[in-house]
């Protein structure tokens, strides 16, 4: 049988795949899609039908705006860079469409002569409302770092892309919070909720079925309705500290998120074990990833390091040592995969992350010992913090608010 007998020609390929043939030159010395064959005398490039899957989805890749160098992460690179690629652009391509999209309300608005914008409304779950508050407030800033930055003393409320998200930063952590409403209606808004009236709101709002959030813009606040009843939050008169400015002045939580590094870490532990491993520790606490022989290791929760010893045929457990301040190092069953791994943290900063988790267990993406970490809920995947690392020494001599001294997940300052 002739080889190039199931192949086809550049044309015919193209015309298949719906691609140019022009293209699947490019693509070829790209190296990201190479003919099958290639004539050795007239250069001729030949392609497989099997080819076809691949260039579909590569036009499609190009199409949604996805640059070359991604392209190949999507189509030849492991699961998981896959995936961050495809979040991170979907995640440029919303803000360029939102701010595409206010750009031409706001002329549409100014040809109409109606300068007042329409309100967005969204209802959720009161329930679920109370909850999204109770897990983004505690990473509001407290302190002088709220007398510094007086926008970071409030939670972020925001209706985009048919979603409500809770945000909250103190510039040494971040909490997120997203909530699939039942019902959507309107353009992006935002505004700023203080720290303070947020709980208030959340008190309110865990005895209600529903609750719809409206909000109009500009100095209009928000508004939480719920039957007859409902909780009007107007901006700028007492529910945020003097001087602190509107949402505009909120760090941009979506570009924190993008930049940090993919994990070269991930530790899955009993969340619970590892809260209680760090509280009441004085200073900076150290996590070190490692593995441990014996059957010491089955014992669940903690494992005394006293008591594991090397048995010699027994198959290795892997553990997180959690160890620093004025106590014993502990150590704890866990699931790590990456290279080894030493972190310290101010206890201040991650145990109230640990806290406002879900589930018995708790996931840590580490990209690097100084850049920010990533704390997950295997039960609740809506729910994300970033926590700050710190060198040893740095918690130890804290500023008087209880933050650590490193640089912060929140680097980006709000002046700019």
């Amino acid at each position: 049988m002739d080889d190039t007998e199931d192949l086809l020609t550049i044309g015919a390929f193209a015309r298949c795949v719906g691609l140019a043939p022009s293209a699947l030159r490019f693509y070829d010395d790209c190296g990201v899609l190479r003919p099958a064959r290639v004539d050795a005398v007239t250069g001729y490039r030949r392609y497989g039908a099997g080819q076809a899957a691949r260039a579909v989805q590569l036009r499609q890749l190009r199409a949604a705006g996805l640059p070359l160098v991604d392209v190949a992460v999507v189509l030849d690179g492991p699961a998981d860079a896959a995936r961050d690629v495809l979040r991170a652009h979907l995640e440029r391509t919303r803000r360029t469409a939102d701010e595409a999209r206010a750009v031409v309300e706001g002329f549409l608005r100014e040809a109409t002569g109606d300068p007042q914008p329409r309100t967005s409304r969204a209802r959720v779950g009161g329930a679920e409302f109370a909850s999204a508050v109770r897990q983004v407030a505690p990473a509001a800033a407290t302190g002088r770092t709220r007398q510094d930055f007086p926008v970071l003393g409030c939670v972020l409320l925001e209706l985009l892309d048919g979603e409500v998200r809770f945000v909250a930063t103190d510039r040494y952590r971040l909490a997120l919070r997203v909530l699939r409403p039942m019902a959507f209606e309107g353009v992006p808004r935002r505004v700023l909720i203080g720290a303070e009236t947020a709980w208030s709101l959340a008190e309110w709002a865990v005895r209600q079925a529903t609750v719809e959030v409206e909000c109009a813009g500009g100095t209009a606040g928000v508004r939480l309705r719920s039957g007859a009843d409902s909780r009007e939050i107007p901006e700028g008169t007492g529910d945020r500290p003097s001087g602190e400015g509107d949402a505009e002045g909120f760090p941009d939580y979506r570009l924190m998120l993008e930049d940090r590094e993919t994990g070269r870490h991930r530790v899955i532990v009993d969340r619970a074990d590892l809260r209680d491993a760090v509280t009441g520790r004085a200073g900076a606490v150290s996590l070190s990833a490692g593995a441990v022989r014996g059957d010491a290791a089955e014992a669940g929760g903690a494992v005394d390091p006293g008591t594991v010893r090397d048995t010699g045929g027994s198959a290795a457990r892997q553990v997180l040592e959690v160890a620093g301040g004025d106590r014993g190092p502990v150590r704890l069953r866990a699931v790590h995969t990456g290279p080894g791994l030493g972190i310290a943290f101010d206890p201040a900063v991650l145990v109230p992350a640990l806290e406002a988790g879900v589930g018995p267990d708790v996931l840590l993406e580490v990209a690097s010992a100084d850049r920010p970490v990533v704390v997950r809920s295997a039960d609740q995947g809506s729910f994300t913090t970033l926590v700050m690392p710190v060198r040893e020494r740095s918690a130890a001599a804290r500023p008087a608010d209880g933050r650590s001294d490193g640089c912060g997940a929140g680097t980006r300052r709000t002046d700019r």
